[in-house]
């Protein structure tokens, strides 16, 4: 199994995707990061990757907590509480671990809205519509979490108040951030990009991800000791 751009259709959802992001860019979209996708074991077997796929977060798609995200047309939506990852320098290609770690300046809680619009079965079509993403939440940056420290964080998934779910280790879904963090480098390097100081890398789900239904009111995201993100829904 391979997961980078040697992949044939990694590297063919990569120029499809990057090509987009770039028309974007140049139609005066900001970009403000970068997510993950994927990256749980069962699913990296079942596409048959070796590590989680990059995608891009635009500053356009931000909602702030406690947003109203109408579902109007979306065809199966989903809710991912994440870590974000707040970078403090610049990342280039084929960094150690110590300088992918040496690079975060922070971390805080993030939500990520996405519409699971077609099967997730092709990595080439899953990456040229970047990773199902429409909407992302960030929260308050931790700098004293630099270096992807999570010691004494936990994590709480609340569904119309009621906690569905509970984690204190926070990379048992998602892998290690920081392997993660130097991933994004390395394929923003093979794509001639570079991962930049002011950027957000959002980790994945720390849990699995909520399909949002239409019984669905709100979900929050708690981030204890940091922070609570909520978004609310029409339907």
């Amino acid at each position: 199994m391979t997961g980078d751009v040697a992949d044939p259709r990694i590297r063919a959802g990569l120029e499809r995707q990057f090509a987009a992001l770039r028309e974007l860019t140049g139609a005066r979209h900001t970009l403000l990061g970068w997510k993950v996708g994927f990256g749980a074991l069962a699913a990296m077997q079942k596409l048959r990757i070796a590590a989680p796929l990059t995608g891009f977060l635009l500053a356009e798609n931000r909602l702030p907590s406690g947003a109203v995200c109408a579902l109007k047309g979306w065809v199966k939506p989903v809710l991912e509480p994440e870590i974000a990852v707040h970078l403090g320098r610049d990342l280039a290609a084929g960094a150690s671990e110590d300088e992918a770690r040496a690079a975060i300046a922070g971390l805080g809680a993030a939500i990520e809205l996405a519409d699971l619009s077609f099967a997730p079965e092709d990595p080439e079509r899953i990456l040229a519509e970047n990773i199902y993403q429409r909407h992302v939440i960030l929260g308050a940056v931790d700098r004293t979490r630099a270096g992807a420290r999570l010691d004494g964080f936990i994590a709480h998934l609340l569904v119309d108040g009621q906690e569905t779910a509970s984690i204190a280790d926070l990379e048992a879904n998602t892998g290690r951030i920081v392997p993660i963090v130097k991933q994004v480098a390395d394929t923003l390097g093979a794509m001639g990009e570079t991962l930049r100081a002011g950027q957000v890398i959002i980790a994945g789900s720390v849990v699995p991800p909520v399909f949002v239904t239409p019984q669905h009111a709100e979900i929050a995201f708690r981030l204890d000791p940091l922070d609570t993100l909520s978004v609310r829904f029409t339907h």
